[in-house]
């Protein structure tokens, strides 16, 4: 028989446990926050104006919060493709590059490719699928380079982006490529604004909230991608050849292969990356179409170490802070330069933390 202090004894409290490399990260941005916060008052703009301003630019309306979501989109689809290319130990900085190039593709064939009242939502999905060839055969170059004569992929990808980048300033410029009709000297350099029928269609179908098909897409790509890098034969063999080309290649895993479809996967993320942005927010492309949107995404896969849910978190801090920081310059007047140290220095403090969480795992 049970006793009665046995029988009257507490019931059982459950307690939550944090992850330590959580908990840093998170002290590692309030931290950064904070000297951001320091920073604006030493400019003369009220601390106060700003956090509400920031509050406002992200969560303050479904607009809003849709604008934050949809650039978080973006960096995550940027973010996984350098996460696919590093497993191969392979670095892609082409993002921005390849957005370009993504934007490019899309808008051509959303304009002049007659996709049009095409059933089956074909007149959207063409125009993606377009921006992803794009990217793909951007990055290809690079891989190319890299097999063929040994270039590497760090000065390859990020020369790659700054032509596609004035690729795009052509594009824009000339009349005989994407140039909307001249009709005077106000004209502005971009393009044609996209039929209705290709523009990706929104989650909710009210533009007070507009959160395109892109978002769901990303989750679902950021699942498959998690797969196949843990589950697959491929996985096995991009992480073979990124621990020892050498070795990998004598088990008869082919490095050149290996190359082309890293860097050829991490370039199509890129040109969709792209897409979206043309066919989900934008509708026209102009001059500075990609927003550096691609080295945000880069950085966002550099502070995953290489993990999709990683990836996630990051794009979604930058995602928020893009249009935080953007709404801080319209309505509390602190300069675009001040945002971009702000940023910067969360990404310093979570690099920082990353080391200091590494170093404490050793000891």
């Amino acid at each position: 028989m049970t006793s009665a202090n046995e029988s009257t004894k507490l019931p059982c409290r459950f307690t939550i446990k944090i992850s330590p490399s959580l908990l840093v990260s998170v002290l590692a941005v309030v931290f950064a926050a904070l000297i951001g916060l320091v920073l604006i008052s030493l400019i003369g703009v009220s601390v106060p104006d700003a956090i509400s301003a920031f509050i406002d630019g992200t969560l303050g309306s479904p607009y809003a919060l849709a604008a934050s979501l949809n650039r978080s989109a973006v960096f995550a689809l940027v973010g996984f493709g350098f996460v696919f290319a590093n497993r191969a130990n392979l670095t892609n900085v082409g993002g921005e590059g390849q957005i370009a190039m993504g934007g490019i593709a899309a808008t051509a064939v959303a304009l002049y490719g007659h996709v049009s009242g095409l059933p089956l939502g074909l007149s959207f999905i063409l125009p993606m699928i377009a921006g992803v060839i794009a990217g793909a055969l951007w990055a290809v170059i690079a891989a190319v380079l890299k097999v063929k004569s040994g270039t590497n992929e760090v000065i390859s990808t990020l020369l790659l982006s700054f032509i596609g980048v004035w690729l795009l300033y052509w594009c824009v410029q000339s009349p005989s490529l994407l140039r909307k009709p001249m009709t005077s000297s106000a004209t502005l350099p971009e393009s044609l604004e996209i039929p209705d029928e290709t523009k990706l269609p929104l989650l909710t179908g009210d533009y007070s909230f507009p959160v395109h098909i892109g978002l769901p897409l990303t989750i679902v790509l950021a699942i498959v991608i998690a797969v196949l890098l843990s589950r697959t034969a491929l996985g096995m063999k991009l992480r073979a050849v990124g621990l020892n080309p050498v070795a990998s290649y004598r088990a008869g895993i082919s490095y050149a292969r290996i190359v082309v479809i890293s860097l050829a996967t991490a370039g199509a993320l890129g040109g969709l990356a792209g897409a979206l942005m043309l066919l989900g927010e934008q509708y026209t492309l102009k001059d500075g179409f990609s927003s550096g949107y691609g080295f945000d995404g880069l950085v966002a896969g550099l502070l995953s170490r290489g993990s999709i849910p990683g990836v996630i978190a990051a794009s979604l801090l930058f995602g928020f802070m893009r249009s935080g920081g953007i709404n801080m310059e319209m309505v509390a007047a602190v300069p675009t330069a001040l945002v971009m140290v702000i940023q910067g220095l969360i990404v310093i403090t979570l690099a920082g933390a990353t080391l200091f969480i590494e170093k404490w795992g050793r000891s």
